[in-house]
């Protein structure tokens, strides 16, 4: 895995990432940077998208701005030499018994040519991928993501940080219409995935009201001879699929065509035009992308079928339009054991386990060896209930077990030993449910739209040819797999594999169950399309678990409190134009130099470049006419347009004006017209803790609650997630717990609060509440945040641990901090935050005060609570406040 491409990007990565994302097109690091949120500690944590949905879209931007979207033949050209590019395509035997110098660019071109060119050899060594791969003339690539990571919302992230780039740098090569094919017929669905994404939170404010704005989704019709979109326009996002954007001529009906019937001959002629109308409106789109959703439909086992038909409707495009970059997602970046070279990220199932995105199914793999069909169902429903039984996930649905079947026979014959054993469980046969190809209408719309209702009685699925790709019922946690499954496409996989996709807040590992035929399928299914083996599945733990945070307190009243404010105001001046005293800026000839090399062969056979001579360049100034200047600055500046123009004839009475002249002159005229000035001014703010319309509405037992997800590493979520259920009995005043759980960042946070509760129960004083409020730092859903500039003026948030709050009006904030981090409030960015609230403190003397506690121990120690008891029941203040 050496020179796997995937982990070569991921290095290149890294190192933009380090370097803010610095490129020609700056926007970009806004964008990117507004993915994350920086907790109170300086580590940051992505805002919406998961982690490898991000380092997707980070990948895609390096190839896209670093690079300049090479496509995969000079990708691998520019990042390998000679040697290590043969080896990075999978051809190793080729040249590793040949020493480097030896390997030239005309060993590799020769090598190339016969991939592209000699089908004889491509058929017998099985180089079918990599030919495909090579020929691409356009930039073509591979995002492959475990299920579960979520490759939809990551095609919408790409499209919207497109079009934001396009909408900031309309004259540069960004994309400004993007085509998706959707996998199979589920066209509709697809649209409205997209079009549902929260892009507010993939894209800065000011970048989202633009993109919103400006967009238009659509998909290909049925019955209908074109798309309804305009041709030539541009911001379109066009939902389809091969079947709806290519119509096959045959496939045409008289309907379709009689608008243009007139002379009969020419009946086929007219049905290959009718035939091309939605490509040719396509073709007419600017700066277009085209994605591919699951795209080992088109890459994988029906490689050559599938590939052949999008690969034509892509290469017309190609052909016929500007087609900027082709992305493909999918799950299964392999085709036959060999890694496709289009792949640029790579985001397996194990890595998924760890990062919680699936299920763990560490030690739950079981594989039966010589058994009946009766005892490996009746040991499957035993097994399952005596774990599942009484497990739930957030919304109060029930575990859930899907056995599969090759055929209804096998179904129709094992149904009766299934209800039986679910009878010996106790358990009702009613929550048994078939679903096959011959089921009811009823029962497969409920089996695929609505299986995740909570209320519904099943829980345990007989299915054949049902229940694979595509079918997400949140509650499954077990599959079984009793007969030998012989399936095309990855069947077996597919439907073991169903149990995987996590759940907000589950603790409980997944299960799968497999006959002994179905271990071997599994395993090599399991190779040939992720490359990872059962054993790896079956061993790999979970590091990171996600939960739902879910508010308990909704309407908290806000904190009152005062705070400075700057703002512009008219000073009440008249603008007399004709005191303003235009300036020509000085002009300098720019020039740039350019090196002429010439290609010179040395002894040891290497070619190199070696420089010839230098040439100067003279650097061509663009210009701008005087008249259109001058009503673009009295449209600005509201000023009388003809006096304007009169000062810029004179200083340019050829009526041109050089673009770089034109920005000082601008300066020029904003600095005689200032009219206002900034003054600083204190008000009253009130803060709200908890911004409901911040977080996900649900509805549960006829209530609306108010819901977000976190996610915390396996090990530290033991220790520092404290939920308000453990403390119900104990917390009789029903003191903190506005949210639970509460996500503590350290044990002498949660040391504190434990701490603080016990005592308040026990002598509340006149404390009326306290708040843990250093876990939510979303602006979108606290205003309970203070804006601090750093020593390289960059602006910042920063929330405070706690909030305790008295009945007289006073607040108390406290923040904990290590004790390393001492010296750090007096000349480190602590002591910017810490000056920031201790600004907002002098101005509500009576009513807040800021306290730092500092502690080297996991607990808050007895000095540090001791001070904050001589705070609270420190009586004064005004009762009404």
């Amino acid at each position: 895995m050496e020179l796997f491409i995937p982990n070569k990007l991921r290095e290149k990565v890294e190192e933009w990432r380090n370097k803010d994302y610095r490129c020609d097109c700056p926007n970009i690091s806004e964008i990117l940077n507004f993915s994350s949120l920086e907790s109170k500690v300086g580590a940051k944590t992505l805002r919406y998208l998961r982690k490898a949905q991000f380092e997707a879209l980070e990948t895609y931007w390096y190839l896209r701005l670093i690079e300049k979207t090479p496509t995969v033949f000079e990708l691998y050209r520019n990042f390998y030499p000679s040697k290590q590019f043969i080896e990075a395509l999978g051809l190793r035997h080729l040249v590793e018994t040949l020493p480097e110098d030896l390997v030239s660019n005309e060993f590799v071109s020769n090598i190339i040519n016969k991939i592209r060119s000699d089908d004889e050899y491509v058929k017998k060594n099985r180089l079918e991928a990599l030919r495909e791969s090579l020929t691409l003339k356009y930039p073509s690539y591979i995002l492959a993501l475990a299920m579960g990571a979520g490759k939809t919302v990551l095609i919408g992230s790409i499209i919207a940080t497109e079009f934001a780039m396009a909408l900031e740098y309309p004259e540069a090569d960004f994309v400004k219409n993007a085509l998706i094919f959707a996998p199979g017929k589920t066209i509709l669905g697809a649209l409205k995935e997209i079009s549902d994404i929260p892009y507010e939170k993939i894209l800065p404010e000011r970048l989202y009201k633009q993109f919103i704005t400006t967009v238009k989704f659509t998909y290909t019709r049925d019955g209908e001879k074109d798309i309804p979109i305009i041709k030539g326009s541009s911001f379109n996002i066009v939902v389809t699929n091969t079947e709806k954007i290519r119509i096959q001529k045959h496939t045409i009906t008289q309907r379709l065509i009689k608008d243009f019937l007139g002379d009969s001959s020419k009946i086929d002629e007219v049905k290959q035009e009718v035939a091309n109308l939605r490509l040719q409106t396509i073709a007419s789109l600017p700066n277009l992308a085209i994605f591919s959703d699951e795209a080992h439909h088109t890459y994988g086992q029906a490689l050559d079928k599938e590939l052949k038909r999008v690969r034509q409707t892509v290469d017309y495009l190609a052909e016929n339009t500007n087609v900027l970059v082709v992305v493909n997602t999918t799950g299964t970046p392999y085709y036959k054991k060999q890694i496709l070279k289009d792949v640029i990220y790579w985001y397996g199932l194990s890595q998924g386990i760890k990062d919680g995105i699936l299920k763990e199914v560490r030690g739950n793999i079981v594989g039966y060896q010589e058994v009946t069909d009766e005892e490996f169902i009746k040991d499957v429903i035993t097994d399952f209930f005596k774990n599942y039984k009484n497990v739930k996930i957030y919304d109060s649905s029930p575990a859930k077990l899907a056995i599969y079947f090759p055929k209804i026979e096998d179904l129709t014959n094992t149904k009766p030993i299934v209800e039986k054993n679910v009878i010996d469980q106790g358990l009702d046969p009613s929550i048994l449910l078939e679903v096959h190809n011959e089921s009811p209408e009823d029962i497969k719309d409920l089996f695929d739209n609505r299986i995740n209702d909570p209320y519904l009685p099943y829980r345990v699925f007989l299915l054949v040819n049902k229940g694979t790709e595509g079918w997400n019922c949140l509650s499954l946690f077990a599959t079984a797999l009793a007969r030998e499954v012989r399936a095309s496409n990855n069947f077996c996989l597919q439907a073991a594999s169903r149990c995987l996709r996590q759940t907000t807040g589950n603790m409980h590992k997944a299960k799968i169950y497999l006959s002994k035929a179905n271990v071997r399928i599994l395993d090599s299914q399991l190779k040939e399309t992720y490359g990872e083996s059962l054993q790896e599945l079956n061993r790999t733990p979970q590091d990171i678990i996600k939960d739902r945070l879910v508010l308990r307190k909704v309407e908290i009243p806000p904190i009152l409190v005062k705070r400075k404010i700057q703002k512009v105001v008219p000073v009440g001046t008249e603008i007399d134009i004709s005191q303003i005293d235009f300036q020509k800026p000085d002009t300098s000839v720019e020039e740039s130099k350019k090196i002429i090399y010439d290609l010179k062969e040395i002894p040891d056979r290497k070619s190199v470049l070696i420089a010839k001579k230098e040439e100067k360049i003279i650097i061509e100034k663009d210009f701008i006419d005087a008249y259109s200047f001058a009503v673009e600055l009295s449209s600005l500046y509201r000023l009388s347009l003809m006096p304007i123009y009169e000062k810029i004839r004179s200083l340019y009475p050829d009526g041109e004006i050089p673009k770089s002249h034109a920005y000082k002159i601008r300066e020029q005229l904003e600095g005689q017209i200032k009219n206002y000035e900034i003054t600083e001014e204190e008000i009253e703010q009130a803060l709200a803790l908890i911004k409901p319309e911040g977080f996900n509405k649900e509805e549960k037992n006829g209530k609306v609650i108010y819901t977000t997800e976190i996610i915390y590493h396996k090990d530290k979520a033991e220790k520092l997630l404290v939920y308000y259920e453990k403390f119900k009995d104990i917390n009789k005043r029903d003191l903190g717990f506005h949210y639970t759980p509460y996500n503590f960042d350290s044990e002498p946070e949660k040391d504190f609060f434990i701490n603080l509760l016990n005592e308040l129960n026990e002598d509340p004083d006149d404390v009326k509440d306290i708040y843990f409020t250093g876990g939510l730092t979303d602006p979108n859903k606290t205003d309970f945040f203070f804006e601090y500039m750093d020593k390289s003026g960059r602006w910042h948030t920063y929330t405070p641990d706690f909030l305790i709050r008295k009945k007289d009006g006073r607040i108390l904030i406290v923040e904990i901090k290590a004790e390393r981090f001492r010296d750090d409030e007096i000349d480190g960015e602590q002591g910017l935050k810490a000056a920031k609230v201790r600004e907002i403190e002098g101005l509500n003397p009576d009513k807040l005060k800021y306290e730092i506690l500092f502690t080297d121990k996991a607990e808050i120690g007895f000095e540090n609570m001791q001070k904050i008891r001589n705070i609270i029941y420190e009586h004064g203040g005004d009762e009404n406040a």
